[in-house]
């Protein structure tokens, strides 16, 4: 009975004594390196950076971080998952000596944040430390120095959004949105970019005439159109965060952060119908009224802003929009005919509706609806012969004012007008 005791006692303990020194010859976290006791993070290419590698013999959340004489925290990396080193090769970071961002006693930033920041000038002791999914947490230490740190930030002022409230669909009203940033030193990067609900990105360039150039310290505006004057579709109707991102140099990182709404988005198509014009007539006599009736198509997601004069206007033919005073409007869309001897690009215009079918907005901006046809007749009253050709061409064209008038409805279907003449 005592020998089995004996024999059972012996057996335990060398269990026990296999088990701690398997413990001993598989830490959680070893071969733990700085290559440098010293750094001077200042981007000048001269001990900016230095090797952090480590190993893991299981899977564990690794952190590492500095603190200060006073004990302050600075975190590099936070309890992120790594899986075990194995046979590879140890884990290997590069450390510039950038941390997460964080404030120095009575620092208050205004209108940005700093998402990341060189560590201050000092001497500091290094954590790298591993937990395992048991909880078990093993450290190891050291001391680096900072030296000659770049430690001004490229702070981001005055950063402004304007309008609040955006409509990209080309109708000549707030279809363009602008960004103003001031960055406070030279920088490697600038981005400012929207950020939707779902978590997308939709960039937006810098203006070619930004007073500061890229890279420099000043004043940095940016221009967006959604996309819409190349033809593409904005993003979707809705309220955007508009982020500005800059990053110097040695890698420190600060955000500002806006909000814009788009409205009434998208991409303007509007067509004449089947390239369709009714005439009244291919001839009329010198004091008589040339006649057309056609309809326009408004083949899109969004409104189509339109101006006057209405459907059934009479121009005479020596009269023109602007002695009706109904001046060019960018962004707007009209019906337009055109003869070949008029001394100015489609003299004669109207508003593609009438009220029976064109909505107000509370400005009294005038709008053919989505998905809306609309009938449109006028009529030029020819009082004299302009030039020597007679008879003439003359057609329709939908017009976008100061934007395009489309292939699809410039010259639509011509009439070979003849004007006698007693």
């Amino acid at each position: 009975m005592k020998r089995h005791g004996l024999l059972l006692t012996l057996l335990v303990l060398t269990a026990a004594a296999i088990l701690l020194s398997g413990c001993g010859e598989q830490p959680l976290l070893s071969e733990v390196s700085f290559s440098k006791s010293l750094i001077t993070p200042n981007a000048d290419g001269l001990d900016d950076v230095l090797r952090i590698q480590y190993r893991l013999s299981r899977s564990a959340w690794l952190s590492i971080y500095f603190l200060d004489k006073a004990g302050n925290r600075y975190v590099f990396r936070d309890r992120e998952l790594r899986a075990p080193t194995g046979e590879r090769e140890p884990y290997s970071v590069y450390f510039s000596g950038v941390v997460q961002g964080y404030t120095l006693p009575g620092e208050n930033f205004e209108g940005f944040t700093v998402v990341q920041r060189v560590l201050q000038d000092g001497v500091y002791t290094w954590v790298v430390e591993a937990t395992d999914e048991t909880g078990h947490t093993e450290q190891v230490t050291g001391t680096l120095t900072i030296a000659e740190a770049d430690t001004a930030l490229p702070e981001l002022r005055n950063f402004t959004v304007s309008p609040p409230v955006f409509t990209p669909n080309r109708d000549g009203i707030s279809d363009r949105a602008r960004m103003n940033v001031f960055v406070t030193k030279p920088y490697a990067t600038l981005l400012v970019y929207l950020v939707g609900a779902d978590g997308t990105r939709y960039h937006v360039a810098e203006d070619e005439r930004s007073p500061a150039r890229p890279g420099e310290r000043g004043l940095h505006t940016f221009d967006y159109d959604a996309g819409v004057d190349l033809g593409a579709d904005p993003p979707p109707d809705g309220t955007y965060t508009v982020w500005a991102e800059v990053q110097d140099a040695v890698g420190q990182r600060v955000v500002a952060t806006s909000t814009l709404t788009i409205q009434n988005g998208g991409v303007p198509r509007a067509y004449i119908l089947n390239a369709e014009v009714e005439w009244s007539a291919q001839s009329v006599a010198l004091g008589e009224t040339l006649w057309f009736t056609l309809t326009v198509e408004n083949d899109s997601p969004v409104p189509i802003r339109t101006s006057g004069p209405p459907p059934g206007t009479v121009y005479n033919s020596d009269q023109n929009y602007a002695t009706l005073g109904e001046t060019i409007q960018s962004g707007v869309f009209r019906v337009g005919i055109h003869c070949e001897n008029a001394l100015i690009n489609y003299p004669w215009r109207w508003a593609v509706g009438d009220s029976s079918v064109l909505v107000k907005d509370d400005e009294g901006h005038l709008y053919l609806p989505p998905f809306t046809r609309a009938v449109v007749t006028g009529g030029i009253r020819f009082v004299s012969v302009e030039g020597k050709r007679n008879p003439q061409y003359c057609w329709a064209g939908l017009i976008h004012e100061d934007v395009e008038i489309s292939q699809v409805n410039d010259r639509v279907d011509p009439v070979f007008l003849f004007i006698q003449v007693p």
